[in-house]
């Protein structure tokens, strides 16, 4: 059926219904170990005042006032932020710049790095050499010696198995891993995420490689701004060679004891033995857009850092409005207000950015529902809404965030 169309303030609607079980045939061999210690077990005295004093704050900062809900009392991450998508505005934060392990939420920054650099067509034939270097233990799609992808799939690899060797085959066609890690590290620059030291292009656990939940938003808001990276990360379940692999974001795909978060749309988890589990996720109710970073529930719980990302969201919608911020996410260097503004982010073209032809543009909106074997399947509608950009694709700034068609849902048959 048709999606509603967007008359609102905002450009997104995004909504969600139940999402059945469909069986995974692909090779999954996911690192999910146990959590445990992260190398500090409190944050640092002071960290950094990225988009405000007080986010560099240990502890839980938010302004609570009459007619504030409360902050859920049993989120027990070590660092966590919710903020506003689309004005940037930080809702509450707790250790918001703590540098941690950031696991797998890294890709966040390897896709927004590398995606804009490959057409999604081109294709790459698998040597030995692009698949050394993997971790023990590392999440993997299945990617085969001597077998051709496409780099449409090798990217729903990373983004839906969390693919440690769709990365590694990336990373070989962008120069290798040294020549990725560098990138990513002068984009982290770029996108002013200074928490950040990249060690492995796939987030595997490394010594010194942390980020923060700041930090992830970060990339998790620049990536949005790129259709290609919203395709991916809201990607429910999708063909890979001759199986089907499926989202491992539990908001976005369901589990057992976790729902589909109503209004979910991406972005990206993690897990490894020294991050915990680590998860950034995006979603729309009522207007309004927010994003949510959790690294590292020390309630060990299976699914917790879902269920604590899901009670943070549910605070975030009820609170929209009525707190006043403690913080902003920064925008790049290159959109910073008076420097020239080439596009979304030095290492993403405008053309990339969702932000050519002009200041302005419609984006189609419609939705979809679909069916299995058995009765098993997917429904999730998502609509666009209006594009509003400044000059060709800049990156707005405490306006209406350039989210075209955000994560318009799209299953491969």
């Amino acid at each position: 059926m048709p999606a509603p169309k967007t008359t609102g303030r905002r450009a997104l609607l995004v909504t969600s219904a139940a999402l059945l079980s469909l069986s995974v045939t692909a090779p999954a061999a996911l690192a999910a170990p146990t959590p445990s210690a992260s190398p500090t077990a409190t944050p640092p005295a002071r960290m950094s005042t990225v988009g405000g004093d007080r986010l560099g704050m240990p502890g839980t900062q938010v302004n609570l006032a009459p007619g504030v809900p409360v902050l859920p009392k049993d989120v027990t991450a070590r660092s966590w932020i919710v903020s506003d998508a689309e004005s940037g505005e930080v809702l509450a934060a707790h250790n918001a710049h703590w540098p941690l392990p950031p696991a797998s939420t890294l890709k966040m920054l390897f896709a927004d790095t590398v995606l804009p650099r490959f057409p999604k067509d081109t294709r790459h034939r698998v040597v030995p050499s692009d698949l050394r270097g993997m971790g023990a233990g590392s999440s993997v799609v299945g990617i085969k010696e001597g077998s051709t992808y496409s780099v449409h799939d090798l990217w729903l690899g990373v983004f839906l198995r969390s693919g440690n060797d769709a990365v590694h085959v990336l990373s070989a066609m962008n120069g290798g891993v040294r020549q990725t890690v560098q990138d990513m590290q002068d984009h982290a620059e770029e996108l002013q995420a200074r928490d950040t030291q990249v060690v492995s292009p796939d987030g595997y656990d490394a010594p010194g490689q942390v980020s923060s939940a700041y930090d992830l938003t970060l990339f998790a808001r620049s990536g949005l701004q790129k259709k290609d990276f919203r395709d991916y990360c809201s990607t429910v379940s999708a063909k890979f060679g001759s199986g089907e692999i499926r989202n491992t974001n539990r908001l976005l795909s369901g589990d057992s004891d976790v729902p589909v978060y109503q209004g979910i749309a991406g972005v990206k988890n993690g897990n490894t033995t020294n991050a915990g589990a680590t998860f950034t996720g995006v979603a729309e109710r009522g207007g309004k857009v927010l994003l949510v970073t959790v690294m590292n529930p020390q309630k060990h719980e299976h699914n917790e850092v879902y269920k604590e990302t899901a009670k943070l969201f549910d605070w975030g919608f009820q609170a929209a409005g009525k707190v006043s911020p403690v913080g902003e996410l920064v925008p790049p260097k290159s959109a910073a207000p008076g420097t020239a503004q080439p596009g979304a982010s030095a290492s993403a073209p405008a053309a990339q950015a969702e932000g050519q032809g002009g200041s302005g543009g419609k984006a189609a909106a419609s939705a979809s529902t679909g069916s299995g074997a058995g009765g098993a399947g997917i429904a999730l509608a998502v609509a666009g809404g209006l594009l509003v950009l400044l000059g060709g694709g800049a990156f707005l700034v405490n306006r209406r965030w350039p989210l075209p068609d955000l994560m318009r849902r799209r299953t491969r048959p």
